[in-house]
C-alpha cells in the first residue's frame, strides 16, 4: 500500500498546479452528484449553520465545498514538493502578516491556528518559513499514509507530533526556544478534553489544549488561513488577530472565542470550508443527533 501511496503522491506533485486543481475539483464535483455521505454532511452542516440562507445557496456551496475539498487532497502533494522558492511565488498576498512577525518578536514562542479552510497545507507550509515550528497532528486512520505523509510534511522544515503527552512536551519544548506552534482549531477532541461551545449557534465539542498551552505565559496566537484563487492562481493569505477571550482561564469562554475566530474567517470563504466534516457529531446530554 504504501509504495502506491509514493507513486500517487508523485504522479500528482509533477502535473502543473491549475491542472492537478481541475482534478481535485472533478473529485469533488463527482463526491457531490453521486449520493455519498459527504454530500449528505455536507448540507446537514450548512442547514444548521446558515438556517438564514435559502436551499439554493447551501446547494451551491455544498458543492463548490466538495470541489475544494478535493483540490486540497490532490494539491498536498504538489504543494509538499514544491520547495520553497515554488511556493513563495503563490503567495499572491498576506493580509496581517505583522502579527505573526510581532508573535515570534516576543520570543515567548507563538501558536498559528489554522481551521480547515482554504489551503492549510500551503498555509503551514509558508508559516515554517518563518523559522522553526512543530505542528500537531492527528495520524491518519490509514496507517500506511502516516509515514509518507509526515515525511513530505517536515520536508519544508516543520517538525509533526501527534496529540500525545510526548508531543505536547515537543510542543513546549518549541515554544521555550521561540519558534512557532501549528494548531487545527476545528477538530472534534477525543474522549473528555473538550468543552461544548457554540459553533455558528449551535454546540459543538470544542478542544480545551490551545487555551491550557497558550494561557501560563500567554504566549502569542495568530488566527490563519490561505485563500485558494481560482485557476491555480496561487494563494492569498489572511491573519486576524487572537481574541483576549482565548487566555480566559474559563475553559468554556476561551472555547467559544476559539469557535468565534473559526467563525469570522469561514464567512470570508464558506465556499472552501469543509463542511463534509462532522462538526456536531458529539452532543450535550440530552442534545438529539444531528447527523
Amino acid at each position: 500500500m504504501e509504495p502506491l501511496i509514493r507513486f500517487v503522491f508523485t504522479i500528482l506533485s509533477r502535473l502543473p498546479l491549475p491542472v492537478n486543481h481541475g482534478l481535485g475539483a472533478l473529485l469533488g464535483w463527482l463526491t457531490w452528484i453521486l449520493p455519498t455521505e459527504q454530500r449528505r454532511i455536507s448540507l446537514i452542516n450548512l442547514a444548521t449553520c446558515f438556517p438564514e440562507k435559502n436551499t439554493d445557496w447551501h446547494r451551491r456551496v455544498a458543492r463548490q465545498s466538495l470541489m475544494e475539498t478535493g483540490k486540497a487532497l490532490t494539491e498536498a502533494p504538489w504543494l509538499w514538493r514544491a520547495g520553497r522558492t515554488r511556493l513563495q511565488n503563490l503567495l499572491v498576498s498576506m493580509e496581517g502578516e505583522e502579527h505573526v512577525r510581532s508573535a515570534l518578536e516576543q520570543g515567548r514562542g507563538a501558536f498559528l491556528v489554522s481551521p480547515h479552510l482554504g489551503s492549510w497545507e500551503f498555509a503551514g507550509l509558508h508559516a515554517a518559513g518563518f523559522g522553526r515550528m512543530t505542528t500537531l497532528y492527528r495520524p491518519p486512520r490509514l496507517k500506511a499514509l502516516d509515514r509518507p505523509l509526515r515525511e513530505a510534511r517536515e520536508a519544508t522544515g516543520a517538525r509533526l507530533v501527534p496529540t500525545t503527552l510526548a508531543g505536547i512536551r515537543e510542543i513546549q519544548r518549541t515554544a521555550s526556544q521561540g519558534g512557532l506552534i501549528g494548531m487545527l482549531p476545528d477538530q472534534t477532541p477525543k474522549g473528555a478534553r473538550g468543552v461544548f461551545a457554540p459553533f455558528f449557534g449551535r454546540p459543538a465539542l470544542t478542544m480545551t489544549l490551545l487555551n491550557r498551552l497558550a494561557t501560563p505565559d500567554r504566549a502569542p496566537i495568530v488566527f490563519a488561513f490561505a485563500e485558494r484563487l481560482p485557476r491555480g492562481q496561487g494563494y492569498r493569505y489572511r491573519c486576524i488577530p487572537v481574541p483576549e477571550a482565548v487566555y480566559s482561564r474559563e475553559q468554556e469562554s476561551a472555547a467559544v472565542a476559539i469557535n468565534k475566530a473559526v467563525e469570522t474567517m469561514v464567512r470570508l470563504c464558506p465556499e472552501q470550508y469543509v463542511w463534509s466534516y462532522k462538526r456536531f457529531a458529539a452532543r450535550p446530554p440530552g442534545e438529539p443527533r444531528i447527523y
